[in-house]
């Protein structure tokens, strides 16, 4: 298949660096009109969690993204991970591959891992009918990783729709599966090094001032910023592996259908045992560099983004902690935001690494005790408030 302008949007789209450009509009583009957003999450996450079901959870949520880049042939799409869902925007060349992709997994989560999941296509001209966007960034993460930034509403006006039920896609046949190529999670929790793992999503409050929700969201930044490594809560040489039988049976059951386990189950353990042994005696296989590995995991991931709102999961000492907690509660007092902010000891990772061999590979960070999942339950019950950016011009 030949890909279009259309197709190559993401790719087009210069990087910044600097974290702090997610508040500068100059950096966004607008999503190409005959695209669409994919949008996912589990319902009732909060209970799944409280009942010991959090990894599921987010490998789950990490299962959308997957999907549809499997789906679509691409790695090379905008996309959010939320934690509990995520949102990937699409082409029209790869619409009904992400649908039936999307359809394939919400069956899984039910069949395996007993998780409803909602699931939506929303197309952009919905959107921009109701005087929203959707404007995409695109932030370099490291020298082989960028992730985007979305900006203009559409996003959050979409995932509100798809889950009161609209724009829905049906869940496919019994026993359809997605296609998970690359999904797993074999690393151990990370835990925090400066006092705690904080997840925290911060979003335009009632009162739409722009320039009020800009000033919070740089205030935040810098002071998460001036933290060890901006308080990013991998360590640099990278998290501490760990296979443990349930983290097995759950990929297993994202490699291979009941009653053909066996096989993925081995094959996963060894390549866990041939990864760690390679990085331990600092060896190489082919173009695999096991230590390179480690450290590219750290600095490939996603433990800070915007999506029409900030979301961070960091490691920061208690005084940074009571200095954004003091700007969010500032900014909720003088309606310029609303927030949720969730607290445990250690970060998780789920990761998307279609081809080892390539440094290119993604990794999604979460809070291991609720993260943002349970930040996100404390802004339930207040009405959302979607601004058409929140940017500078």
């Amino acid at each position: 298949m030949v890909e279009s302008d259309s197709d190559k949007f993401f790719s087009q789209i210069p990087v910044f660096e600097e974290f702090g450009g997610v508040t500068d509009l100059g950096n966004y583009r607008p999503l190409p009109h005959d695209w669409a957003l994919v949008t996912g999450d589990i319902v009732d996450s909060t209970g799944a969690i409280k009942a010991g079901s959090y990894k599921s959870v987010n490998m789950a949520g990490a299962s959308i993204i997957s999907a549809v880049l499997n789906a679509v042939g691409s790695q090379d799409l905008p996309f959010v991970f939320g934690g509990d869902g995520a949102t990937v925007a699409v082409p029209p060349s790869g619409i009904e591959k992400a649908r039936a992709a999307i359809a394939a997994v919400r069956t899984w989560a039910d069949e395996e891992l007993a998780l409803s999941l909602r699931g939506a296509v929303v197309p952009l001209k919905d959107i921009r009918a109701e005087g929203l966007d959707v404007l995409v960034a695109r932030f370099k993460a490291s020298e082989h990783a960028s992730y985007a930034m979305f900006a203009g509403g559409g996003a959050s006006w979409a995932e509100a729709r798809m889950k009161e039920g609209q724009f829905s896609v049906p869940a496919a046949p019994a026993t359809v599966r997605p296609d998970l190529n690359g999904l797993s999670c074999r690393w151990s929790p990370i835990p925090s090094r400066h006092g705690e793992i904080v997840s925290i999503i911060a979003v335009p409050g009632p009162a739409q001032d722009a320039a009020a929700f800009r000033e919070l969201i740089n205030g935040i930044v810098a002071i998460a910023a001036s933290e060890e490594r901006g308080g990013h809560p991998v360590p640099a040489e990278g998290p501490t592996p760990g296979l443990t039988s349930a983290g097995l049976e759950l990929e297993a059951r994202v490699r291979a259908p009941k009653g053909q386990r066996l096989k993925a189950k081995l094959k996963a353990m060894m390549e866990y045992a041939l990864g760690n042994g390679l990085a331990y005696f600092n060896m190489k296989l082919g173009d695999f560099d096991g230590r390179r590995y480690k450290s590219d995991v750290s600095a490939n991931s996603d433990f800070r983004k915007f999506d029409d709102g900030l979301k961070m999961t960091v490691d920061v000492d208690k005084a940074r902690l009571a200095m954004i907690e003091e700007r969010l509660e500032d900014a909720a007092r003088s309606a310029a935001c609303r927030y949720g902010i969730h607290r445990q000891d250690a970060a998780l990772m789920t990761c998307f690494v279609v081809n080892p061999m390539q440094r290119d590979h993604m990794h999604f960070v979460d809070g291991a005790a609720g993260g943002y999942a349970l930040a996100a339950a404390q802004l339930k019950g207040k009405a959302p408030v979607l601004v058409k950016a929140v940017a500078t011009p």
